[in-house]
């Protein structure tokens, strides 16, 4: 005869069983939902590891035309201008690299039956700068900076009748070469800061280095200095349809007269009128302490103006990723 508590027994350890092997498939499965739910959360970052080129710019051309006939007011009796400019800005972002490089090219001529042509806008500018990331907030980079700017063609100086050659290809060019801090707080924003910067004034016309032209020792063809150096540049859009951009460079010579920086800022204002056409405003300003401006009541440094309105095609070119 079996006694009740074994019966009991042999039911509790069926029920505890069971219990037991509910709960740890309950326990299995929450853990299958976690670890799932973990998995579905992270996502596998985008891999960086290959070089990716965006590219962007504008190109533009002004015209202005006159023509007289008869006019009892005076003037000529044809004059036309044409001003162009192509900007063109690629770049590169990876990991904790980045290398920018911009290309300007301006030129101007003005051409009149008294006067005849006459320049008056030519620059070509090469700014590369490569940078590595040294902060959390991807706005410090340790970069190298390498700059070159010149011309294409002659330039004259005109007063009245007469005219002076002033200027030509590589008469002058300006070589920077600088190692320091760049600040990027936004795409629209850069702030480069150099303490150690080298740059080169070359004048290969052998009748501006016999004058000693801009600053070059007489009879010779570049001169080197060392000095600070700082750049700034900005992109905006500042209102509907106004865009802007700019840049200032400084340069202090260690070696002569570092009290007086030298000034290279360019502006540059769009007014779109619709897809095609843009009223433009070009402002440049320069002062160079090494640069004599001949002709006046001395020969001295002066504050150099450039200013360009026009209006004409304008053409954006769509930022493109290679």
């Amino acid at each position: 005869m079996k006694r009740p508590c074994c019966k009991y027994m042999k039911n509790w350890l069926f029920i505890s069983f069971f219990l037991t092997f509910c709960g740890l498939n309950a326990q299995e499965i929450v853990v299958k939902r976690i670890s799932g739910d973990i998995f579905k959360s992270v996502k596998k970052e985008a891999d960086t590891s290959k070089w990716k080129w965006k590219r962007n710019g504008i190109v533009g051309v002004n015209i202005a035309q006159g023509a007289l006939s008869n006019w009892a007011a005076g003037g000529d009796n044809f004059s036309m201008s044409i001003n162009t400019n192509f900007s063109y800005y690629i770049y590169h972002r990876a990991k904790r690299y980045t290398w920018d490089n911009s290309f300007d090219f301006n030129f101007g001529l003005v051409q009149a039956t008294t006067l005849g042509s006459r320049k008056n806008d030519d620059r070509i500018d090469l700014l590369s700068k490569f940078g590595y990331k040294v902060d959390t907030l991807n706005k410090w980079y340790a970069s190298m900076l390498f700059n070159f700017r010149s011309q294409l063609f002659d330039g004259y100086n005109y007063s009245g009748s007469s005219s002076t050659f002033s200027s030509s290809f590589l008469s002058p060019a300006y070589i920077i070469l600088s190692v320091g801090m760049d600040y990027k707080p936004s795409p629209k924003f850069s702030l480069f800061v150099s303490p150690l910067t080298s740059r080169w004034v070359i004048v290969a016309n052998d009748y501006l280095s016999k004058k000693g032209a801009y600053g070059v020792p007489i009879n010779k063809h570049s001169v080197g200095e060392l000095g600070a150096y700082v750049t700034m540049s900005y992109v905006n859009e500042i209102a509907t349809n106004i865009s802007y951009r700019g840049r200032m460079d400084l340069f202090s010579n260690y070696k002569n007269n570092p009290q007086n920086v030298d000034i290279f800022f360019t502006n540059m204002f769009s007014f779109r009128i619709n897809k095609l056409f843009s009223a433009t405003y070009n402002l440049d300003l320069i002062y160079d302490d090494d640069i004599k401006i001949f002709g006046s009541n001395k020969n001295a440094p002066r504050l150099q103006l450039k200013s360009l309105i026009g209006i004409g095609f304008l053409m954006r070119l769509e930022p493109k990723k290679i």
